[in-house]
């Protein structure tokens, strides 16, 4: 794909435009797969018990999660981009 670069940030631009949670579903249930937006929650869900300091076990057993994507998702919040960190709610991060 020629110049995904300008699409990449055309989707980030649509992206901070919704509002509210029905803004969400609607983009979301056009854009992904029914699994594709179930494996973002269960990916997001794991990152706040993650955040909680539960172990991997305890984790997998709850989320039913791979320990290979765990394994990513731990990854990313020790030295991704933040994005985990900023956006997931968990206790002690409450905003």
């Amino acid at each position: 794909m020629k110049n995904i670069q300008l699409h990449l940030n055309e989707l980030y631009e649509m992206l901070i435009k919704l509002k509210t949670v029905e803004d969400c579903e609607a983009l979301l249930s056009d854009l992904c797969t029914y699994k594709e937006v179930e494996q973002m929650a269960q990916r997001t869900y794991a990152a706040k018990l993650f955040l909680e300091g539960r172990t991997y076990n305890e984790i997998i057993a709850e989320t039913d999660i791979s320990s290979t994507t765990l394994s990513r998702i731990s990854r990313a919040i020790s030295h991704g981009s933040g994005g985990y960190k900023k956006f997931v709610s968990y206790d002690g991060n409450e905003e």
